[in-house]
C-alpha cells in the first residue's frame, strides 16, 4: 500500500468496554503510521461524548439494538428497528463514499454492524477486536468476512470461524501505565491508613445495586476486621450510601483518579467487564460478580475464565448479600492465596495488545511508514 496516509474508519460504542479499546487501537496506529481517523457511533450513546473528548471526530448513526422485555415502548422501538437499520446503512454508504477509508475496524456495539458490513460489501478490508470470552453477536456476524479477528481471551478463539484469529489480549491505552503514583501519595489522597488492608469496591461507572446492598448489609463486619474501604457506589446510588463515609470508608459517586486506587488497594470487588483488563495489568486479586443484565450474560464467561486460572473468586448476584462480605474477609486474611491470584492476574496482562493489533493491521494492509 506504500507510504501514503492511511484513512481508518473505526466503530465501537455503547459502553466504555467498546469505546476505549477503539481509542487505544487508534493511538497505537498513530505511533506506527501516518493515519487519518474517523469514528462512527450510535446517536445518543456515550461514544458521542467520550470520543470527541479524546480529540477525535465521530459521526452518529440512528441505530439501536433489539429491546428485550414485553412493554409497549419496547414493542414500538422494535417495530421501528428495521427502518433505523436501513437509514444507518444508507448513512454509512455516504460516510464511506466521502471518507474513502483504507480499512475499517470494529470493536463491538450497535454502530459496528452497519459500518463494517457496508465496508465489507464495498470491499474495504475490515478488522474486529473482541473484548469478551463469549463474543458478542455483532462481532460474530461480521467475523467471517474480516481480515483478522483479535481476541482478548483464549476462550474466544473457537467461536470464530475466521482463519486469522489472533489472541492479543484487550487493547488498553498504553498511557494507562504512565505516571503511576506512589502508595504514599495515594494514601494521603484518600486520607487512609497505610498500615491497613484496603479494598476497592465498584459496580462499574453506573454502580451495581446488588454489590452496594451486600456491602451496606454487613459493612460493620468489614470494619470490625480493621479493613478500610474505597467504595464507588455510582452516581445513581450515591445518595443511599454516602452516610457510610468515615475515616475507614471513603464513599464516592465516581472516581476519576483510578491510578490512586490501584496504587493502594489490596483486593477489588467488581463486575466482570472491561475493568478486568486493568486488574490484569495491575495484578490485583478480585472477587467478581458478573452482571446479569448484559446481553447473553457475557460477563459470566469472563469471570469463569479467571476462576479457571485461580485468579479470581466468582459470586452471583443472588448470593451476594449472604456471601460477599464473608468472602472478602476470608480472602483478605489469606496472604498466600492473594499473592497467587495476583501472579495469575499478571500472567493474563497484555500491556502491548494495542501495539500488536496495530502492527498486525498495518501488515495486512502492506503498509510501511517510511520514517520507521
Amino acid at each position: 500500500m506504500g507510504n501514503k496516509k492511511l484513512k481508518i474508519l473505526i466503530s465501537g460504542g455503547g459502553t466504555g468496554g467498546h469505546i476505549f479499546p477503539a481509542i487505544a487501537i487508534v493511538e497505537a496506529l498513530k505511533k506506527q503510521a501516518d493515519i487519518e481517523v474517523l469514528f462512527v457511533g450510535a446517536e445518543g450513546k456515550m461514544e458521542m461524548e467520550k470520543v470527541p473528548a479524546c480529540g477525535y471526530e465521530i459521526i452518529g448513526l440512528p441505530i439501536a439494538g433489539f429491546q428485550r422485555g414485553f412493554t409497549l415502548s419496547n414493542f414500538i422501538k422494535n417495530i421501528l428497528l428495521p427502518f433505523k437499520v436501513l437509514r444507518s446503512l444508507i448513512k454509512v454508504i455516504g460516510i464511506i463514499n466521502k471518507f474513502k477509508p483504507d480499512a475499517a475496524i470494529g470493536t463491538g456495539g450497535y454502530a459496528s454492524a452497519p459500518t463494517l458490513k457496508m465496508a465489507q460489501w464495498i470491499g474495504v478490508p475490515t478488522f474486529i477486536q473482541e473484548q469478551n470470552a463469549l463474543p458478542g453477536k455483532t462481532n460474530l456476524f461480521l467475523s467471517s468476512a474480516a481480515k483478522s479477528v483479535f481476541v482478548s481471551y483464549e476462550e474466544s478463539i473457537n467461536y470464530f470461524h475466521n482463519s486469522d484469529v489472533i489472541y492479543t489480549g484487550n487493547a488498553i491505552r498504553e498511557s494507562f501505565l504512565d505516571n503511576m503514583v506512589s502508595r504514599e501519595e495515594a494514601f494521603r489522597f484518600f486520607k487512609l491508613n497505610p498500615n491497613k488492608k484496603t479494598i476497592f469496591i465498584t459496580g462499574g461507572s453506573l454502580g451495581a445495586k446488588a454489590i452496594n446492598e451486600a456491602i451496606a448489609d454487613k459493612i460493620e463486619l468489614l470494619l470490625a476486621e480493621d479493613i478500610q474501604i474505597i467504595w464507588h457506589t455510582g452516581k445513581t446510588h450515591y445518595e443511599n450510601y454516602k452516610h457510610y463515609e468515615n475515616d475507614c470508608c471513603k464513599v464516592h459517586d465516581f472516581i476519576y483518579e483510578m491510578k490512586m486506587v490501584y496504587a493502594i488497594c489490596d483486593l477489588v470487588v467488581t463486575r466482570a467487564g472491561g475493568v478486568l483488563f486493568e486488574l490484569f495489568m495491575m495484578g490485583k486479586p478480585a472477587i467478581v460478580l458478573p452482571s446479569p443484565y448484559v446481553a447473553d450474560d457475557h460477563q459470566t464467561p469472563n469471570a469463569e475464565a479467571l476462576v479457571k486460572r485461580n485468579a479470581a473468586i466468582m459470586l452471583k448476584d443472588p448470593e451476594s448479600k449472604e456471601k460477599l462480605v464473608p468472602s472478602i474477609i476470608e480472602l483478605i486474611k489469606d496472604e498466600e492465596r492473594m499473592k497467587a491470584m495476583s501472579r495469575e492476574m499478571l500472567i493474563l496482562a497484555k500491556p502491548h495488545a494495542a501495539s500488536e493489533i496495530a502492527k498486525e493491521i498495518l501488515s495486512k494492509l502492506d503498509y510501511h511508514k517510511s520514517c520507521i
